[in-house]
């Protein structure tokens, strides 16, 4: 698979996963691991975006 490809998928991941965090927040006020699951989620998906970006050049 094209590398392109791949980083696309992941920030189309973080993305959706950012939004998520942002919705989880606020509808889950009580339960703040949930929106750290998710917003550590987020960020690794977008880590590993990004060391993909800077390994292939």
């Amino acid at each position: 698979m094209n590398t392109d490809k791949i980083r696309n998928v992941l920030n189309i991941l973080f993305l959706i996963l950012a939004v998520a965090a942002v919705i989880v927040y606020f509808a889950a006020r009580d339960d703040f691991k949930l929106f750290l699951y998710v917003c550590g989620a987020a960020i690794f998906c977008k880590l590993m975006e990004f060391f993909i970006r800077f390994t292939n050049r």
